[in-house]
């Protein structure tokens, strides 16, 4: 009895999870005939169905730093007194600059400084101001959304020990809040400069040592925020760190005609900074994904099936047939494979 085949000798291009095949596309044999073939039609070579973790993983270059900066201007005029030392970092109560030898003072919060703050005043941004002077050792008020007298004596005490006039308020402009202590990057100017409302003052980073690395667009699967990663330093040791950030940029082209590049910024931080490194080349493992415990073939082995799908050519001895199967996890070359009645061991064709 002849066998009615529905194949055809075309290769088809497979691309998943960052691999490409190219892969034979063939029919199932009719429901009414024998699936088996004769020896003649035994593959060149076959791979065994392997039981293995298989992980979607790939190694990108990237450059180890501080992150993205910030311009931090004055709401004062004045003559610039002195500045920090480029490189230094600035934690809370602490100077950022000096105008008019008076100091501006970081604090952490996330509400930026827009107003003066005076016995009366009611807001989250007083609340704010005074969770700082609170965790500065400043007692004897209430934190909560209201400047009362007793917070106006906490601050001519504040005042006080930082050799300021004890005025019980805080003047708008001597005070600049930040998320957290800032790394000073650079200087825009320098002591003896004349600066007035919005003069760019310094340029800040966080503290906090972070690696950047750019993705193309089709890496997009590996770019989860929170996902771990691991870096490569220079010196060859790995450190953990978790991505806390991704953002889509387009990159325009540098040829008249050419096409913009979609880009994908992975910020990554670091759970622990190394030591005496302050930019270096970095290499960041990625992992995409994993799937324990499945069964796997190469890529190339399967087949795709006419009818939709894809299959697998089994080699049982001397004859082969074409089954089914689900496709599920790519990696390294391989492909996670269900259905087909297949197990750990079976024999499988794939290209010469």
């Amino acid at each position: 009895m002849s066998r009615k085949w529905t194949t055809a000798a075309v290769a088809g291009a497979l691309v998943a999870g960052g691999v490409t095949a190219y892969v034979l596309i063939v029919g199932l044999p009719q429901a009414e005939e024998p699936a088996q073939a004769g020896a003649s039609n035994l593959p060149a070579a076959t791979a065994g169905v392997t039981r293995t973790t298989l992980v979607d993983k790939e190694s990108h270059d990237g450059t180890l730093g501080y992150g993205d900066t910030g311009a931090l201007t004055t709401r004062l005029s004045g003559t610039v007194t002195w500045m920090p030392a480029t490189e230094s970092t600035i934690r809370r109560g602490q100077p950022l600059y000096k105008v008019d030898n008076e100091p501006v003072l970081l604090m952490y919060g996330t509400t930026p400084a827009y107003r003066a703050l005076s016995s009366g005043t009611k807001g989250t941004d007083v609340k704010q101001f005074e969770q700082n002077l609170w965790a500065l050792g400043y007692r004897g008020f209430t934190v909560d959304d209201t400047f009362t007298s007793a917070t106006a004596d906490a601050v001519e005490e504040w005042q006080e020990d930082l050799g300021l006039d004890e005025t019980g308020t805080v003047g708008l402009g001597r005070v600049v809040f930040e998320t957290g202590a800032v790394r000073v990057d650079s200087r825009t100017v320098e002591p003896d400069a004349t600066v007035q409302p919005g003069t760019e003052i310094l340029k800040t980073s966080g503290i906090g040592r972070v690696a950047t690395v750019k993705l193309d667009a089709a890496d997009q699967r590996l770019a989860k925020k929170g996902t771990k990663v691991d870096v490569t330093l220079p010196d060859g040791s790995t450190v953990q760190a978790k991505i806390s950030g991704v953002e889509t940029t387009v990159e325009q082209s540098d040829e008249p005609n050419g096409e913009d590049e979609t880009k994908i910024d992975v910020t990554i931080r670091l759970t622990r900074a190394p030591a005496g490194l302050d930019e270096a080349a970095v290499t960041v493992l990625f992992v995409a994904s994993q799937r324990e415990n499945v069964l796997t073939v190469p890529v190339n082995a399967l087949l795709a099936l006419s009818e939709g799908g894809y299959g697998l050519q089994v080699v049982d001895g001397t004859t082969t047939r074409i089954v089914a199967v689900g496709t599920g996890l790519f990696a390294d070359g391989r492909v996670e494979v269900t259905g087909g009645d297949i197990s750990e061991g079976t024999k499988v064709g794939v290209p010469a």
